[in-house]
């Protein structure tokens, strides 16, 4: 980069195109990188790309730099004046709904200087020190990019920079080798020029693919124990909120319409009977608008020797009446210390402190209100993975209408507190269960009641006045889930039923592809939880459901979307020595399944031979006696090289018996001359390739065969490069005469 007066000055390096265009697509895609992780001020994501490809424009069209080295110099001077004010003000500001705002802000500062410098120096460009320094910052803009995202189409711009990377140094080596030296200019010869830069690109898409794949082979083979130090800092702008200690009524309803990934769960798909609910958190005080849990005590739950951490007891009676799960969560950051598993929880497992190493994995715990809600003290905002057993209950009507209605003192004191309410809610309440005589019978009355004579609704009209809940049930009759969720657990308390609401999300969306359920925002929801003696809590849902859409092509392409995503979490992000341990027992029986087929299959094909060739004899039995003659001629055909000796003379026999002016054709001397070669190269005398015909005639002083191997030289000289008519019967005379001579080497 020595000139740049034009775009591809003459005398130019034959590299010169390829390294300028390898080049500027190295920096365009490192800054595109950044841009692309959301995780910039909207400012700098969009005016970054754009000087950079400003600049790609003005060189392509010839201008040189804009700025000298000295300006430049005074510029990044002056820019870290302005630092310490942009830290403090400007990124400050912007960082300050991050969970840390401090080293977010520090971070978006120091992101703003090294971009600064990057565009000062590319527009001050204008040697070969530049280009390496510009290089240099691309791949520390890669670097601070792979900090602020962990996102899937990062592989894809990272896979992209690797490319540019090998061919902007492939080009640079390209023209320091050729600095001094003679060479043909490229741009005279347009078409030579397109296949040299064809070729220069061909080496540096297989150096590439070559790095990623002994790249990925590294990556499997050597596990990640931690997360790294930026891993675990959580420098998400914008975390979902709604799950923190208190729900207030019409919350969730702002939630609902927000369509972002919060979790992936990993399980089998559950028939439509269970419900599957992804329990958080469970709330027992009500004030009228507002659900929130008095006593904040928890309990530690230390993990065991296998890392599991495990709950206390469950009630017994839900042993035989419940099914099994496994499951497997992905936890996207989110607002709140609460985890997210179906009830009842039997068992958890997972780094839930993200620290490596064995001792901190010991020190993990979490921490359980008395509502069995389960929460992670060490949570970080980042993504959270843990795998986990539980049970979800299926317990008959039978069984639950035979229960006892006696509760516990201290279950009836928390779980039937209630404020001061309409006289008309506890009527309802009446009136609904006029015909039940069971709690069980009295709550899924009040559940049908609510689910077949309200409307769900996002768009909520008018205003609720002092009283929401008795405004939605006698006034609206619409509302959110935790509307319905409140009203039945208020219904129930007024009968003397212990009930409390819970917030969590709804299973989500399937994706057959995965395997997994696609849990969103838009899937928040809030039900009631109901006491019976000998089962415990058990699950009551009077929100009424909502059709589901059809899947059509975009939502096929979004499962496969998603598994990859799904895929790429679990098997790079969160890739550790267990996820090695489970692919290398997959691959063994992977190989000795395939081993297995594979000899299977050699065993069939071979049996069905023998079959075939014996039907085949008993269809043809004169023809036994060909075998043979056939197996005769195989083996003179494996003979290649007398095969090929006898097709040469063939040819030149057949060229001899031509008419006089073909055997005076030079050819013919060249084909005779070929088989003279490979008859002294048989005798011992080897032609090197730097001798002459007449050097090497000369180098052969046998007496018996000298004279005819000097003649033959001489006629052969005169009909190849003389124009002398060749005497092709006088050659094959000598050749014979050589032939049948023995001398003594």
């Amino acid at each position: 980069m020595s000139s740049t007066a034009t775009v591809f000055p003459a005398g130019a390096p034959p590299a010169e195109r390829f390294f300028r265009t390898s080049l500027f697509c190295l920096i365009l895609t490192a800054v595109a990188t950044l841009a692309a992780t959301g995780k910039l001020d909207p400012p700098t994501a969009l005016l970054a790309p754009l000087a950079v490809l400003y600049k790609g424009i003005r060189g392509w069209r010839g201008h040189g730099p804009e700025f000298s080295h000295r300006l430049a110099t005074w510029l990044v001077i002056v820019y870290f004046a302005v630092f310490p004010a942009d830290y403090l003000f400007f990124s400050r500001s912007y960082a300050a709904g991050a969970p840390n705002p401090g080293l977010y802000a520090a971070l978006l500062a120091a992101v703003h200087l090294l971009l600064y410098v990057l565009f000062v120096r590319l527009y001050s460009a204008a040697s070969d020190r530049d280009a390496l320094f510009l290089a240099l910052l691309s791949f520390a803009g890669m670097l601070a990019a792979a900090v602020l995202t962990i996102d899937t189409y990062f592989l894809a711009l990272f896979f992209l920079y690797l490319l540019f990377a090998v061919a902007t140094f492939l080009g640079y080596e390209m023209r320091r080798g050729a600095q001094g030296a003679v060479s043909l200019s490229l741009a005279t010869r347009p078409g030579l020029e397109k296949r040299f830069h064809r070729a220069l690109g061909l080496a540096a898409l297989s150096v590439t693919l070559g790095a990623i794949l002994f790249g990925a082979l590294f990556f499997f083979f050597f596990p990640r124990f931690s997360a790294g130090y930026f891993g675990k800092m959580g420098l998400q702008p914008a975390l979902m909120s709604g799950f923190s200690e208190d729900v207030e009524l019409g919350q969730i309803g702002a939630i609902k319409k927000n369509s972002t990934v919060v979790m992936r769960v990993k399980t089998g798909q559950l028939p439509h009977s269970v419900r599957l609910r992804w329990r958080g958190i469970a709330l027992t005080d009500f004030d009228g608008k507002r659900w929130f849990t008095r006593h904040q005590q928890r309990d530690a739950l230390s993990m065991d020797g296998d890392g599991w951490i495990r709950p206390p007891a469950f009630p017994a009676g839900l042993r035989a009446h419940s099914v099994p799960l496994r499951y497997t969560v992905l936890l996207e950051p989110v607002a709140t210390d609460a985890l997210f598993a179906p009830s009842y929880v039997l068992a958890l497992r997972g780094n839930f402190s993200r620290e490596a190493g064995i001792a901190a994995s010991r020190r993990t715990y979490l921490l359980m209100d008395p509502t069995a809600s389960l929460f992670n003290p060490f949570h970080n905002y980042a993504t959270t993975r843990y795998e986990g057993h539980s049970l979800l209950p299926q317990v008959a009507p039978a069984l639950l209408r035979a229960a006892p209605a006696i509760y516990p003192p201290g279950l009836r004191e928390t779980y039937l507190q209630l404020p001061a309410l309409d006289p008309r809610v506890a009527a309802l309440a009446r009136q609904i269960t006029a015909r039940a005589t069971t709690p069980f019978d009295k709550a899924a009355a009040i559940e049908s009641y609510l689910k077949n004579n309200y409307a769900y609704s996002l768009d909520l009209t008018g205003r609720p006045g002092g009283d929401a809940l008795a405004h939605f049930l006698f006034v609206t009759r619409a509302g959110h889930c935790e509307y319905f969720a409140s009203a039945m657990t208020v219904l129930l308390r007024t009968l003397d039923i212990p009930a409390r609401l819970v917030n969590g999300f709804l299973p989500g969306e399937y994706n057959d592809v995965g395997g997994d359920y696609i849990v969103r925002a838009s899937d928040a929801h809030s039900w009631v939880e109901v006491y019976f003696p000998g089962y415990g809590w058990l699950t009551f849902d009077p929100t009424p459901g909502t059709v589901e859409a059809g899947t059509n092509l975009l939502g096929r392409m979004g499962a496969y979307w998603d598994w990859f995503q799904l895929s790429w979490n679990e098997w790079v992000i969160n890739y550790d020595f267990a996820h090695q341990i489970t692919l290398a027992q997959t691959v063994q029986r992977g190989s000795r399944s395939w081993s297995e087929r594979a000899r299977n299959l050699f065993d069939r094909l071979q049996q069905r031979g023998k079959e075939r060739l014996k039907s085949w004899r008993g269809r043809h039995g004169a023809l036994r006696f060909l075998l043979p003659v056939a197996l005769a001629l195989f083996l003179l055909l494996l003979n290649l090289e007398a095969l090929r000796r006898l097709a040469r003379r063939v040819r030149i026999e057949w060229r001899l018996r031509a008419p006089g002016a073909a055997r005076h054709d030079p050819q013919l001397a060249s084909l005779l001359y070929q088989e003279f070669l490979r008859l002294l190269s048989r005798r011992g005398w080897k032609h090197r390739e730097a001798q002459t015909p007449h050097e090497f005639a000369a180098a052969i002083e046998a007496p018996g065969i000298a004279p005819a191997v000097s003649e033959f030289t001489q006629i052969y000289a005169r009909a190849r490069y003389g124009g002398v008519p060749c005497d092709a019967l006088r050659l094959r005379a000598l050749l014979a005469e050589i032939r049948a001579a023995r001398p003594a080497r």
